[in-house]
């Protein structure tokens, strides 16, 4: 990277602070009115940490801890630390799903930034969708940031067994239904897997993201792998506050760091870990924010030149934990070698390859060698055809084998609420080798596109032993989930896709090794159904969710706003 260092009168935040206009007497003020004088602020450059911490929000109950030691490390570099709350997204308890407010929480950040005379951010994020959200946020803003992920909980302990949140709920939640355990073990198995802060630690779409932004270059080097509760987080946090104040004296900016071998790299990493497929949708908005275009074709293109080398659950049998104490993501990626861009900037001021050169590897069955990957090629595949004829995922890694090849009679949901009502009725016409189908659960129609594309298995086919089946539809599902399970078809059922003509008996054809998704309909039958068919729902003609509505992007764009995911710079603010 080019040396360069901006002097104390070129800091962004001199332009609310310095001067003798009645504005700068009154910013100067206020600042005292808060015990601040201009000696903690003068010729220094002002840090914001923009923090999701809430009492709501599972995964991060030890963020006020973290921020403190942020802001310890912002001074001891010479900077002037402000924190700066915005919007939680916690995954567990938001309803109806905080991907509705992934967009909420980028604007706010955004404008946070843009607002407050603040020169550099410290992004304290990790649960799902607030890692991509407060980059997203941050890239349009345009200042040095730095990302200090939340890290994972500690594994899970039940009755002997090893527990993974998220997987091993679907899991015993499943044997439930089936009549094979009763709800006090459901109970426990939750209490067993929920024992720290931190997010979940199997591989979910929290530990994929906190992943791949470390793969482009957006947090200090090991930053992403290391447990919540573990004292070197804390180590990290003051770092992190110590790198982001030298960050703003070098003028290191988003765009300094990201490029399209960034993303290649953060996709690489992605189907080398079996990450969560909402990473495609993310990663897709990330790039827009940077103005960096990537089609779809892209990820299957490197998920067919990747190794799956990380055996976390769902696709594998370890957990996060073990992922650390096994080297943690340096050694994945220093495992993965020529297949990532090390010349990559990064936040850290060197090449993305130094991170990692001297990375050990401890355990070579958590973190497999490359001559010995768990699959020649990436965790996820994408898929196009007639049912989706601008793309659709599956994570094959967390899928039954023996589905991946497969055609079947549809038996359709027209929404959610069609599903929960029929889904265990005895006489619902259903086999093992039906396709569940659910409509309505994207972007649009959900609205939100909630994490529902995990379809439960009929009941009557869970007490004949059935644990998978291919399921489609415009939904996500977690990163901690698994099945057979094809997702984000696009477009979506309730702006008029192929998946909103589909009806019961039709037969569909699933051919991962083809990258196929096929409705085997005429087209004439097809044309019909389209000249009969009509929206689904109406949407809120007020509120947030109205602009959703209007202005959300398919999934295969990222679900991004479309007058967010590109375009000229916001002028700074004018300072009257």
């Amino acid at each position: 990277m080019t040396a360069k260092r901006i002097s104390p009168d070129q800091l962004r935040s001199r332009r609310w602070l310095d001067g003798e206009t009645m504005r700068a007497f009154s910013h100067r003020g206020r600042l005292r009115q808060l015990g601040f004088s201009p000696d903690d602020f003068d010729g220094k450059p002002v840090i914001g940490i923009v923090n999701t911490w809430s009492d709501l929000n599972t995964c991060h109950g030890h963020f006020p801890e973290r921020a403190e030691q942020i802001k310890r490390g912002v001074l001891q570099a010479g900077g002037f630390p402000v924190e700066m709350p915005a919007i939680t997204l916690g995954e567990i308890l938001m309803k109806p799903t905080t991907m509705l407010y992934r967009n909420l929480l980028a604007m706010e950040t955004e404008e946070l930034i843009r607002s407050y005379p603040v020169d550099g951010v410290v992004l304290m994020g990790g649960c799902d969708k607030t890692t991509p959200a407060l980059i997203m946020g941050a890239i349009s803003a345009g200042v040095p940031l730095i990302y200090m992920p939340a890290g994972t909980m500690l594994r899970g302990f039940w009755n002997g067994e090893t527990l993974g949140s998220g997987t091993d709920h679907w899991k015993y939640y499943a044997e439930y239904r089936a009549g094979n355990v009763d709800a006090s073990v459901v109970d426990e198995v939750l209490a067993g897997a929920s024992r720290s802060s931190g997010t979940c630690m199997t591989m979910g779409t929290a530990a994929t993201m906190m992943s791949i932004t470390e793969a482009l270059g957006l947090t200090m080097p090991g930053a992403s792998s290391i447990p919540a509760p573990d004292s070197n987080h804390g180590v990290m946090a003051a770092a992190t506050g110590r790198r982001i104040v030298d960050m703003v004296w070098e003028d290191l900016k988003p765009e300094d760091i990201l490029t399209a071998a960034s993303f290649d790299n953060a996709i690489t990493v992605d189907m080398a870990i079996g990450g969560s497929t909402n990473a495609i949708i993310h990663l897709v908005a990330m790039a827009g924010r940077a103005h960096i275009d990537i089609p779809l074709s892209r990820f299957d293109e490197i998920s067919k030149r990747t190794p799956w080398l990380a055996n976390i659950r769902p696709s594998g049998k370890f957990l996060m934990e073990d992922f650390y104490y096994a080297g943690g993501l340096r050694a994945l990626m220093r495992e993965l070698g020529d297949l990532l861009d090390g010349d990559a900037a990064t936040v850290s001021g060197r090449p993305l390859g130094e991170s990692y050169a001297e990375a050990p590897l401890h355990n070579d069955d958590v973190i497999r060698r490359r001559d010995n990957a768990l699959s020649a090629d990436g965790g996820t595949v994408v898929l196009s055809g007639s049912l989706a004829p601008d793309g659709a995922v599956i994570k094959q890694s967390a899928a039954d084998p023996s589905l991946l090849k497969h055609t079947g009679p549809a038996v359709v949901f027209v929404d959610r609420a069609d599903l929960d009502a029929r889904i265990d009725d005895p006489d619902l016409v259903v086999t093992a080798d039906s396709v569940l189908v659910l409509q309505n659960a994207g972007p649009v129609g959900a609205p939100g596109m909630p994490e529902w594309g995990q379809l439960p298995i009929p009941k009557k086919l869970l007490e004949a032993g059935v644990r998978d089946m291919v399921r489609i539809s415009d939904a996500r599902m977690s990163g901690t989930s698994y099945g057979t399970c094809v997702l984000h078809v696009a477009p979506e059922a309730h702006v008029g896709g192929p998946l909103a003509l589909v009806r019961d008996g039709d037969m569909i054809t699933l051919d991962v090794e083809g990258r196929r998704i096929d409705l085997d309909v005429s087209p004439e039958e097809l044309a019909q159904r389209r000249a009969d068919w009509t929206p689904r729902k109406k949407i809120p003609e007020r509120g947030y969710v109205s602009m959703y509505a209007e202005h959300v992007t398919q999934a295969n764009r990222g679900c991004d706003f479309d007058f967010l995911h590109a375009g000229a710079a916001i002028p700074e603010p004018e300072i009257f």
